[in-house]
Order: structure tokens, then sequence, then C-alpha cells
């Protein structure tokens, strides 16, 4: 491929037009050739198909794609992409089972396509200098607090609440991108409550208890029904001092009090995103991480089932 990268955006809600537009005009190795959206609107000047199955119809010259439409559906279109040749940049979650993305993974290996399962989060700015500095460190005891209003970053958005939208886990997945990729060890969920509004399918609410084998213990906080100031914050209590990462991993403070990061758009971490997918492609190369999916399943697995009051936006 001596060109940029041919690339459709499939799905165009609030995170494409924020997010996803903004970083591939931004990415020299990647152009935008076409969107698809059944109800959101297109980009000027850029082709528009209602579907992908139009998309295909067409001819339109493509690469790849990038499927920012809710879980529930995106499997079926991401096949229909890996069918025709097409690399796959997956918007979190990857898809809304472990079962979707090992297959999607196993038709791309086969079909000799790139898939991306990307995690917006882990390319904030403070993750990585945290990650470096707890390589060697005496983790004791790690807390999430995840709480944000869903009236405000996701209105009209009732598919999230819907029976296998995630609920709260739509944030919270980030955050549990952050921790898998920062702590040294592997860990996994022990108990967890889950708070679900008597009129919806996915909880609204979560408090998750997570341990390693040395026994560490994490404890994670998520809530949609945060008003006021937000909460993403991540507080790591070490041999050598507490580490924090606050505003989503955008701003890191050292034990030492020092903060080498200073807070980000959320448009550099696509852009960081863009820019690992396009080495991927020409690499010819996939990366699909499925450990943060994978401890949302184990918490609806372990949750306990809490139910409250009606969620009316």
């Amino acid at each position: 491929m001596s060109g940029p990268i041919r690339l459709a955006l499939i799905g165009m809600g609030k995170i494409a037009h924020d997010q996803h537009v903004p970083a591939i005009a931004g990415e020299p190795a990647i152009a935008l050739a076409a969107t698809v959206s059944r109800n959101g609107e297109g980009v000027e000047g850029v082709p528009h198909f209602h579907d992908i199955a139009d998309l295909i119809a067409s001819g339109q010259g493509i690469d790849a794609v990038a499927l920012c439409t809710p879980p529930q559906v995106r499997r079926a279109i991401a096949m229909q992409a890996i069918q025709a040749g097409w690399h796959v940049f997956l918007e979190k979650p990857p898809g809304a089972t472990l079962a979707e993305v090992a297959n999607l993974e196993s038709a791309a290996q086969s079909a000799g396509v790139t898939l991306f399962a990307s995690w917006h989060s882990r390319y904030a700015p403070g993750v990585e200098p945290a990650r470096a500095a707890l390589a060697d460190a005496r983790i004791d005891r790690v807390t999430v607090t995840w709480r944000e209003d869903i009236r405000v970053w996701h209105p009209g958005q009732a598919w999230i609440l819907d029976a296998g939208g995630f609920g709260v886990f739509d944030p919270g997945i980030n955050a549990l991108s952050i921790v898998t990729r920062i702590l040294p060890r592997p860990f996994f969920v022990t108990e967890a409550e889950l708070d679900y509004p008597e009129n919806r399918d996915s909880p609204i609410a979560a408090r998750i208890a997570f341990t390693d084998d040395a026994g560490l213990s994490i404890a994670a906080d998520f809530d949609f029904r945060q008003q006021g100031p937000q909460s993403w914050d991540i507080v790591i209590e070490t041999d050598r001092g507490t580490l924090t990462l606050h505003d989503g991993g955008a701003r890191l403070i050292l034990p030492d009090g020092s903060s080498p990061t200073t807070a980000a758009a959320l448009h550099g971490e696509y852009a960081g995103l863009y820019r690992r997918f396009a080495e991927l492609v020409r690499a010819g190369q996939s990366d699909v991480d499925i450990a943060p999916l994978r401890h949302v399943a184990d918490a609806f697995l372990r949750g306990k089932r809490n139910v409250v009051d009606a969620f009316i936006e």
C-alpha cells in the first residue's frame, strides 16, 4: 500500500464526530474515504452510505474501516468488512461478548487483515510514565474512582443501558484498560455489586474488588449518576508513596509530587490510536487485547444484582 490508508468511518454518532473525525484528519497515513450511518450525519465532501452493504456494493475504494457503532451490532458489521478484505479498527469495547471478539480475531487472521481492538484511555499522556514508575515498585493498594454523569456524556444514548450496552462499564472499561496496562501482574475479580435501574437492563453503578497472586487489593467504584465534579481517578499506594492518575490518565502525580504530564484533550488519545492502527496495517499485524473486556465479563459473572430507582433521562 503506497498511499494513505483509505478508511470508512462507520457509526456517525457523537464519538465519531468529536474524536475520530479530527484524529483521522490529523493522521497523514490515513484518509477518510467514506462515512456510513443509518442515522448520524456524514462529513461534508465525503461520500456517505446508509450501511456497510451499500458501501461494499458501491465499489468505493476502501482499505479499512473504523467501527463506532454500539457494541451490540458491531460483530456482524466487522465480519462483513473482514470478508471484503478490509482492515478493522474497533472502538471500545471491541465487542458485546468475548466470543464475538475471538471470532473476529480468527476471521481477521484467516483473511490476512489487521484487527485492532482500541483502548483510547491507554493513550492518555500519564499512562506510560505511570507504568514505568510502577514496574519495580511494591504496590500495596489500588483505588479506582470513575464517576460521571450519563446525562452529560451520553445524552440520548439509551442503548448504553440496554442489554449488551455495558451500562456504567462503558466508561468503566476505560479505567480497566489503564489498570491492566500499568500494573505489572495480572489480577482477577473476587467480588462485585451491580446496581440496575428497575427499568433498565444494564447497570448504572458498580463496585468491584480485585486481587492478584500477591494479594494486592484493587477496589473500583463506577457510577453513572455523578453530579457536579466528575471523577476519573486511579490512586496507587506503593512503598515509595502514592502515585495518582487524574482526569482519565491525562494527569499523573508521582510520589515525590512531580507531575511529568499535563492535561490533554481526548483528541490526543485518538491521534495515538490512529497512528497505532496505521503502523499495524503497514506491518501486517493485529492488536487484540481483551483483558479489560474479560474483567467486565467476570464482574457480571461474579456480581450481586441490586435493583435501584428507575433511570429517566
